[in-house]
């Protein structure tokens, strides 16, 4: 089940609602959103609930016996369970995630065919895996607190607004939300336009900017020119921010409309003014959960800088999917990051402003090449047709672009600060017109949103397959 599908925002959503607010008692509306967060996961996939209930279980008791340990003094006993969680945790993973990956690797390595025992990827695995890891980590560095509740931690894992496909929560976030959090309606209003937001990015923009990019991107590419190249990484530029930054509204406002608060996972990245300063506004809880549990650890700004950075970037490039162009992606930014910090940084002060602002949308654009094709061959041979192996323009090169410009220009306003401001205007409006505002905004895109999702079949999320 997706937010963005008629089943999710008729059926499921109303009745969650519903349910929750007639449960009296914290106590009985966590247990509401458990089982309905567990449902939620399980309507896709249900075999694979028992897999995130073992991860849950698996880090609920080593953090108490983190707990335990730090209360009776014995730091090997700390140690072995925090041992045991990390082990475990990344094992899953990678049997889940890498395993044929690997196997297929290695067989090419010593030249044999090894069979592949092809286990299908369960849908967030590596979200969740990563909330609660850092649980554990967090518990062993006295940083939060030991959760005594089941029910509780369950709550914490599986909640069913970010379950699938992020942000990724920490459990210091959500620590005191769990069992104390209001619940108003003014709140639940403001949730409810943020998911609108999201459910607009997503079906309005991502999946119209993605039909198209898909035609241009996933067919021949051995006459592809290069205008036509140019405009599909474009729009899968334009697809990959809307489908996730999307989601991630839509997640938030979920949250707000349950009484949680969740952090922003995304800062308007393509307005950035350099390759840095966009990894610190896309993804954000991806990038800050690699910081603290990798990077720093390794050394950080302090010590081994380039080993840090380096190790950091393969991993990010790696936990984004088990093929070669993900690593590639990774690699390809450690290179950007690595010349931002050591040789851009010895520029004149006015030339290391100017430049990056220059270079950091194009290096973006082409740093999703390589996530897009995961077949190195297909992605060698676009390469060629983006720098014009094949031409500059083809036959029906200007029609494509016209008729794609506005959808272009569409999503650059709507990818911008523009909106915030339109909001801040409307939050500045006499009181009454507030909500009357926000409610035709909402009942639009709702409507709008139905109606595309009616009528059309492409309507994937590209990052539940992470």
């Amino acid at each position: 089940m997706v937010f963005s599908s008629l089943l999710f925002l008729y059926g499921f959503l109303p009745a969650c609602m519903l349910l929750y607010a007639l449960m009296p008692g914290m106590r009985g509306k966590n247990a509401v959103l458990t089982v309905l967060s567990l449902f939620f996961y399980a309507w896709g996939e249900p075999v694979w609930v028992v897999l995130l209930l073992f991860s849950a279980t698996l880090d609920y008791t080593c953090g108490r016996v983190i707990g335990k340990a730090r209360r009776v003094g014995s730091a090997r006993m700390a140690r072995i369970a925090l041992i045991v969680s990390v082990v475990l945790n990344l094992s899953l993973l990678g049997v889940f995630k890498y395993l044929d990956f690997f196997l297929e690797n290695f067989g090419l390595l010593f030249r044999y065919s090894p069979a592949l025992p092809g286990i299908a990827l369960p849908i967030g695995i590596s979200f969740y895996t990563f909330q609660t890891l850092s649980y554990t980590l967090d518990v062993y560095r006295d940083k939060v607190g030991v959760q005594r509740s089941y029910l509780d931690f369950l709550l914490f894992v599986s909640l069913f607004p970010q379950l699938i496909a992020g942000p990724i929560l920490r459990y210091s976030e959500l620590e005191k939300q769990l069992h104390d959090r209001p619940f108003t309606w003014e709140g639940c209003a403001a949730g409810v336009t943020r998911f609108c937001c999201g459910l607009g990015k997503k079906v309005l923009l991502a999946n119209t900017a993605g039909a198209v990019a898909s035609g241009l991107l996933d067919g021949p590419l051995h006459t592809l020119p290069a205008a036509d190249a140019w405009l599909g990484i474009l729009l899968y530029t334009a697809q990959i921010y809307f489908d996730f930054s999307g989601y991630s509204d839509m997640a938030v406002g979920l949250g707000r409309m349950f009484g949680f608060q969740y952090g922003e996972n995304f800062r308007y990245p393509y307005f950035a003014s350099s390759v840095t300063g966009f990894w610190r506004r896309w993804h954000i809880s991806l990038g800050s959960f690699f910081r603290d549990y990798v990077y720093i650890p390794l050394g950080g700004n302090r010590r081994r800088v380039v080993l840090s950075l380096f190790v950091t970037w393969f991993l990010t490039g790696l936990w984004h999917g088990a093929s070669w162009n993900f690593v590639l992606w990774g690699l390809y930014y450690f290179l950007w990051l690595a010349f931002e910090r050591f040789v851009l940084k010895r520029a004149p002060e006015k030339a290391a402003k100017i430049i990056p602002a220059v270079y950091t949308f194009p290096a973006v654009v082409l740093g999703w090449v390589l996530f897009y094709f995961t077949d190195m061959g297909r992605l060698g041979a676009f390469m060629t047709s983006l720098f014009g192996a094949h031409g500059f323009s083809g036959t029906e090169t200007l029609s494509l672009w016209v008729g794609r410009l506005p959808l272009l220009l569409l999503c650059a306003l709507a990818a911008s600060p523009l909106p915030k401001a339109l909001v801040s205007f409307v939050q500045k409006r006499p009181p009454l017109l507030q909500p009357a505002l926000s409610l035709c905004y909402n009942t639009l895109t709702l409507l709008l949103c139905t109606a595309a999702l009616a009528g059309q079949s492409y309507n994937p999320f590209l990052y539940f397959r992470f």
